[in-house]
């Protein structure tokens, strides 16, 4: 195996930071157009609704198309799609064009996801991809704290659809970027034709279902994975509720929080991407979700402001090492091949899930005392915590861990 290029990586990450910082400025943006266009609550509310119901309806049958197209292509022209998308908002008058727009972004946004991640796991060997994550860890989190920034400061100078317009021309830059990357699909075989799509899809339905039943130990580890990124995902809907009404915060101390855990974020991935070589995967996964579990812990149990920096700085940290662990983890155990239906797969799960713990978050959160259903949360997150530790432990499973040699 050839050495991997880090230039090719400066490129690649250089425009998967571009291209999140503009994420981050664009999020901000479309809160502030659609709630001054509405002045309704439940019409934001609507903006997180559209990410999951599109993953459910896209992801479904898109895997199976992605791993038998050339992934490059997909992700510039997916890239391209939502550059337009967006710059068209401003322009719209009406929220029900607004939604329908970000409905069509959301299935570009379908598409690339899975594409971006079969193609870095082609273009990154296995060697390389510990430190990659932890690289591309520590820019998300980068484009976290300043993207906000940015927002704030063209919202004083200029207007909210500057950084509309901003967004979309991170999105043409990133295509560009993808465009001078290397292509990992020039080889890449014809599909067999089957007779329907239905035949196709159900074809891809059975691959995914029997690389699970074959490999129990990667799905249930993983899986174990996704459904604490479910459960933070939760408590995280319920932050704003429960720092200020529970703990008894204010606005700002929210905002500090926030930007506390984003700065915590990027010391965890900046300490990762130093030490990368020293740490294996298993400490990585293990240790990360651990603490991050135990800082969830620290935020439900709080009572003073000072509890919960803690919670959010343990946590923050440590989310570093858990994301750069469990990606490493999924690229070297997944078939590239089948990838792109595997990350389609989990995604409707995932997106379906959300939807119905979401709003049974939410009911709870009316029927009963915020403060249990946030610590019942933190400890089912612990007991997924603990219950991973055991299976990395468990003797003749070194081959899923193995940074020299795909499983």
């Amino acid at each position: 195996m050839k050495p991997f290029n880090w230039k090719i990586s400066s490129l690649l990450l250089t425009g998967i930071g571009i291209s999140r910082l503009g994420d981050f400025i664009y999020l901000i943006a479309i809160n502030l157009i659609v709630y001054e266009m509405t002045k309704s609550a439940a019409a934001v509310a609507g903006l997180w609704i559209i990410g999951p119901i599109t993953s459910v309806l896209t992801n479904s049958w898109s895997g199976g198309m992605i791993d038998r197209k050339n992934k490059k292509s997909i992700m510039i022209w997916t890239d391209v799609a939502r550059a337009l998308g967006v710059a068209l908002i401003p322009f719209l008058g009406s929220i029900s064009f607004i939604y329908a727009v970000l409905f069509l972004n959301s299935i570009a946004k379908a598409l690339f996801m899975p594409a971006s991640a079969t193609y870095i796991t082609k273009l990154v060997p296995i060697e390389s991809r510990k430190r990659f994550n932890s690289i591309n860890s520590l820019v998300t989190s980068g484009a976290f704290i300043v993207g906000p920034a940015i927002a704030g400061g063209l919202f004083l100078i200029g207007t909210i659809e500057a950084a509309i317009f901003l967004n979309a021309a991170s999105f043409i830059f990133s295509s560009v970027i993808i465009w001078l990357l290397p292509d990992t699909d020039k080889d890449l075989a014809e599909a067999a034709i089957k007779t329907s799509a239905y035949e196709t899809l159900r074809d891809d339905w059975k691959q995914v279902i029997a690389f699970g039943r074959r490999e129990a130990f990667i799905i249930s580890v993983y899986g174990c994975f996704m459904a604490f990124g479910l459960f933070s995902l939760a408590m995280d809907s319920q932050e704003v509720v429960f720092i200020q009404d529970v703990v008894g915060l204010t606005e700002a101390d929210y905002s500090f929080l926030v930007s506390i855990t984003g700065i915590a974020f990027a010391v965890g991935a900046l300490f990762i991407t130093i030490v990368s070589k020293m740490l294996s995967i298993k400490q990585l996964m293990g240790s990360g979700m651990f603490l991050v579990a135990a800082g969830y812990l620290i935020y439900a149990l709080a009572d003073s402001f000072m509890m919960v920096v803690t919670g959010f700085t343990v946590l923050g940290i440590f989310n570093a090492f858990s994301s750069a662990g469990y990606q490493t983890f999924y690229q070297n155990n997944v078939p590239v091949e089948i990838m792109g239906r595997m990350t389609s797969v989990i995604g409707v799960i995932q997106s379906f899930t959300q939807i119905i713990l979401l709003i049974v978050i939410g009911v709870l959160g009316d029927l009963f005392p915020l403060r249990y259903t946030i610590i019942i949360l933190a400890f089912l997150n612990l007991l997924l915590s603990l219950y991973v530790c055991l299976q990395l432990l468990k003797p003749g499973k070194e081959q899923y861990f193995s940074e020299t040699t795909s499983a």
